[in-house]
């Protein structure tokens, strides 16, 4: 099930080429990363999707209908460029903005009350947001995202400007509404708040896309059969048709630490059954690729493949 799907997207400014036929599905109730390097396109995307720019080519499907102003009720927008009235107070701008997005007055203050509550901010009510930090100038902007319940809530930059609780507060409540049945796009440079949040992932790189699909399935596909192991005694090189030792040296703690590459088809239990026939095991584990090394190995990649515009 899908809730916003992209069809050949393209678009381009002057002589720039931001989007070259980008196709992206976005599946429901799911946290999608939305990676890529600067000026590779995911700004202009999100733009597309949320109808502030059309594209010159290619659609947009939103619940398996085309993209039109009504859906845009349905979308929540926190914009890495912050949209707040600086000299409006935190409650009046809140009641507004959510009365833009459709809700009645009464429904509006009931909503507004709620989240200050929730996220702790009752006692901001009154104040301008030109007096907030810009860590409490995004808890508002990020009310302000979702404060009409909407079915799919894209966020831009979410953490930039937080501390570490407030951070962990705001990811807390992104999951939270995942549970609920949103479903989450999630514009971010923090390769770790990928792996911590999301399962789905969508990398762009000079106004294409590279990668897409689930984060467990892309870094299981880019693994290289690597394995760290601790034992008591030095591993055999006996086994060289199944593995081969790259690395081996004794640690402080006097175990052996050895990386090996597995060179055959054998699973995870009989290599380690093969080592315990030599050495006790302590520690053994596989060197799985995180999202920051996939971004990196990808993005160099198709520097020599894409053209640059």
């Amino acid at each position: 099930m899908t809730i916003l799907k992209s069809i050949d997207l393209s678009k381009t400014f002057a002589n720039h080429k931001a989007l070259d036929h980008v196709s992206i599905t976005i599946p429901r109730q799911s946290i999608v990363g939305l990676l890529g390097p600067n000026g590779a396109g995911k700004t202009t995307f999100i733009r597309i999707i949320t109808q502030i720019f059309m594209p010159d080519e290619g659609s947009v499907l939103f619940n398996d209908e085309k993209l039109s102003r009504k859906h845009v009720l349905h979308m929540g927008y926190m914009p890495e460029e912050r949209g707040l009235y600086k000299k409006m107070k935190v409650g009046e701008q809140l009641l507004y903005l959510a009365q833009l997005k459709g809700l009645s007055y009464p429904i509006a203050l009931e909503k507004v009350k709620k989240w200050l509550k929730k996220l702790d901010m009752e006692s901001w009510w009154g104040k301008k947001i030109e007096e907030l930090s810009k860590g409490m100038q995004q808890k508002v902007q990020f009310i302000a995202a979702i404060i009409h319940d909407p079915d799919l809530i894209i966020l831009d930059e979410p953490f930039s400007g937080f501390d570490p609780i407030n951070a962990n507060l705001i990811k807390d409540e992104i999951l939270q509404l995942k549970k609920e049945g949103k479903s989450i796009i999630f514009s971010t440079h923090r390769m770790e708040s990928v792996e911590e949040l999301c399962d789905y992932m969508v990398l762009i790189n000079q106004s294409q896309k590279i990668v897409e699909g689930k984060v467990h399935d892309i870094k299981n596909s880019y693994k290289h059969n690597l394995f760290n192991i601790e034992t008591d005694q030095p591993i055999p090189a006996d086994y060289s048709a199944q593995f081969n030792i790259l690395d081996s040296y004794r640690m402080e703690n006097n175990h052996i630490h050895t990386t090996l590459e597995l060179k055959s088809p054998i699973t995870n239990n009989e290599l380690l059954r093969l080592i315990m026939n030599h050495a006790t095991i302590y520690k053994a584990e596989e060197q799985i690729p995180s999202i920051k090394d996939i971004f990196i190995q990808k993005v160099n990649e198709s520097k020599n493949k894409l053209p640059i515009h």
